[in-house]
């Protein structure tokens, strides 16, 4: 959004809550302890939040559990663990440590109210929002295929190619065409050429951990920086918004925020855009009530904070008796789209999709494999991670996420951050919808491992017994009823005419897998356009 109102010589101040990061100062894989730790959280780079009530689990999903055959079960109350929101506050937010996959919403499911009564329907449809992919995967990078996807038309082609399948990619592409199933080159921000002058992937598998190369195309290697040139936009890093005050004749008046010192600022501007995502944005919302808002900004549906949707995931990894150095590889190289669509699952409405995955399940080093695949102690140890080291796959599974009453997010009544503001509580359910569809991802997935030559399932990791997300979406809807939703279809309050929210939380679904990355991407040139022609906004 910066970038692209600054590059129509607009003047923007960025206020980012977290701090910045140095990918040749702050991560960590050149160090000895770089498996020591996932992504290198620095001080106030996450933010704090707290779970409502958690659901009983159904016994009859208890295949699902969460176990490691080394750690055994890992939850063991029979209710749904909190687990984490996945998430990074800090310049280039979650993309500081996302996986890089950049995708475009399949337009089937832009349509789930109209097609299948759920969720609700986009305000515009694919075609409205094509031209903007375009112009963000330029930005980013992209390495896509060549070959037409038949659910997303292209208007233009990838600016990269894409990256070859590593070899034990290759050998669940080969299982999965023994299941009539098919596997392709995923579309990822990660470089597969020189590019923009950032160098390409060198396959480490450490994208979660933050990428030192800058072949990733995490937002502050490529629009923030983009932006800043201009000489339009300011960004200010540790800069925490507490409140937005709302004035007369329905605008926005000021933005109050605790500056990189500690001292109290307010600060004022023709237009506000909010890009929180979709927990933190609705706790900033409901915090700003006052005189004109009583029930907070934007809430004058009551929909802010509902239909909050998560991460319906999976991974299954499996040891293959043959060497496959599966620690050598792109995140999610590859990826499964023959179950996307809403109604290609039976009985089951809502898509999903399969992808590589073992950078992701961590089994990147020798430490993982020592922690969670060789059992024992000693000499026994020492031998099973001879024989084991390098020959985990791992099958990740993620679906549609079905809106329903119990799953919102509100304010905490008793805790507050060090400002005094309420955090954010997180309430979410997994319906029967959701874990009709979890099974079929999780028993196709095992299906997948077998049939690529894997044996024994060492580990499975699922949403079903613990909240463990980092796609959120929902919580700020856009869609052309104001009695339903809370923005319009640009992104803009349908009361505030000059506050707009772009971030996840504006989705009206979720998809069936896709990573939501490239459409906030694409929203926000096209909202940034519609300011830019309506300066009186």
């Amino acid at each position: 959004m910066a970038w692209a109102l600054s590059s129509k010589k607009i003047k923007v101040l960025l206020l980012e809550s977290g701090p910045a990061y140095d990918p040749f100062k702050d991560y960590l894989l050149d160090k000895p302890q770089w498996e020591q730790t996932d992504f290198p959280y620095k001080a106030n780079s996450k933010g704090k939040y707290s779970f409502g009530q958690m659901q009983e689990l159904d016994k009859r999903f208890a295949d699902f559990e969460t176990f490691n055959h080394v750690l055994g079960k890992l939850f063991k109350t029979g209710i749904r663990a909190t687990g984490t929101y996945g998430h990074v506050k800090g310049v280039g937010g979650t993309t500081l440590m996302y996986s890089g996959e950049a995708h475009r919403m399949n337009p089937e499911a832009m349509k789930m109210k109209s097609r299948f009564q759920a969720a609700a329907d986009w305000p515009f449809d694919y075609k409205e929002l094509e031209p903007y992919y375009c112009i963000a995967e330029q930005i980013v990078g992209v390495a896509g295929p060549t070959a037409d996807d038949a659910k997303r038309y292209r208007s233009k082609p990838y600016p990269l190619p894409p990256h070859r399948p590593s070899y034990g990619s290759s050998k669940i592409q080969a299982g999965c065409r023994k299941l009539g199933m098919n596997f392709v080159s995923n579309s990822l921000g990660i470089l597969s050429a020189p590019y923009d002058g950032r160098p390409p992937c060198n396959y480490c598998g450490g994208c979660n951990r933050g990428c030192q190369r800058t072949d990733k195309g995490s937002v502050d290697r490529t629009f923030i920086p983009k932006a800043v040139a201009t000489g339009y936009c300011t960004l200010r890093a540790g800069c925490q918004v507490t409140g937005i005050e709302a004035g007369d004749n329905d605008r926005i008046k000021s933005v109050s925020y605790v500056d990189s010192k500690g001292n109290i600022q307010q600060v004022s501007g023709r237009i506000v855009v909010v890009s929180c995502g979709a927990i933190e944005t609705p706790r900033l919302l409901l915090a700003s009530s006052g005189r004109h808002a009583p029930d907070g900004l934007c809430n004058e549906s009551g929909m802010v904070g509902k239909n909050f949707m998560e991460t319906l995931y999976a991974i299954t990894s499996a040891l293959h008796d043959e060497r496959l150095a599966s620690y050598r590889a792109a995140s999610a190289d590859i990826i499964c789209w023959d179950y996307n669509n809403p109604d290609a699952i039976k009985d089951v409405i809502g898509g999903c999709r399969f992808s590589a995955a073992t950078a992701e399940a961590g089994f990147a080093g020798p430490l993982n494999y020592a922690l969670r695949v060789a059992k024992g102690w000693g000499k026994g140890h020492k031998e099973q991670m001879r024989q084991t080291f390098g020959n985990v796959i791992s099958v990740a599974a993620i679906g549609e996420f079905l809106p329903n009453t119990k799953s919102y997010i509100d304010l905490d009544p008793a805790a507050k951050d060090a400002s005094g503001i309420p955090i954010a509580r997180i309430n979410t359910y997994n319906t029967e919808m959701d874990l009709m569809r979890l099974r079929f991802m999780m028993e196709t997935s095992r299906q997948i491992l077998f049939s690529s030559g894997a044996g024994k399932i060492i580990e499975q990791i699922s949403t079903y017994d613990s909240f463990t997300s980092s796609h959120v979406f929902g919580t700020c809807r856009m869609g052309k009823d104001s009695r339903d939703s809370v923005l319009n279809a640009y992104c803009q309050s349908h009361r505030w005419k000059n506050l707009f929210v772009v971030d996840a939380s504006v989705f009206p679904s979720s998809g069936g897998g896709e990573s939501p990355s490239l459409t906030i991407e694409a929203l926000a040139i096209r909202t940034a356009g519609y300011i830019a022609e309506n300066k009186s906004t």
